[in-house]
């Protein structure tokens, strides 16, 4: 993992929070949803089978207990957790917490109306409210 760099779209699309065991997590710059993105810190990998099979397992522990704890916390209808790669090809990991009436639900959050971009208070409450839910992760 020493030669990692993070891809220019997603550099420019969110904010740096916090290093899990594997992944970075990243804060998608859009207030419309809670929507972290997590990039498993391997040089040049575009899909997950290319991981070894304990950073495969390891993936998606980080997603599904950040997952939970964002949904648990922030009242969610739905969590969703994709991995697409369509534009981006670094492998990534969308995890969006949905609610009922949201801004596009229940249309996918992709491609869809306006991006809302935090203001620095906005993003330092987020960004906060991540760091809390992160340190109770048994990752």
């Amino acid at each position: 993992m020493n030669d990692f760099t993070l891809d220019e779209r997603l550099t420019n699309d969110t904010f740096p929070v916090a290093d899990l065991p594997l992944c970075r997590v990243l804060l998608m710059n859009d207030a419309r949803y809670p929507w972290v993105i997590l990039v498993p810190r391997h040089p040049a990998i575009g899909e997950i089978f290319e991981l070894p099979a304990a950073d495969q397992q390891q993936l998606w522990r980080e997603a599904t207990q950040l997952g939970e704890a964002m949904k648990v916390a922030m009242g969610g209808d739905k969590l969703n957790i994709a991995s697409l790669g369509n534009v981006v090809s670094q492998l990534h990991v969308h995890v969006v917490i949905r609610q009922h009436g949201d801004a596009t639900w229940p249309a996918p959050v992709w491609g869809n109306g306006t991006p809302e971009p935090y203001d620095l208070e906005g993003q330092a409450h987020m960004r906060d409210q991540l760091l809390a839910h992160i340190q109770t992760l048994d990752v």
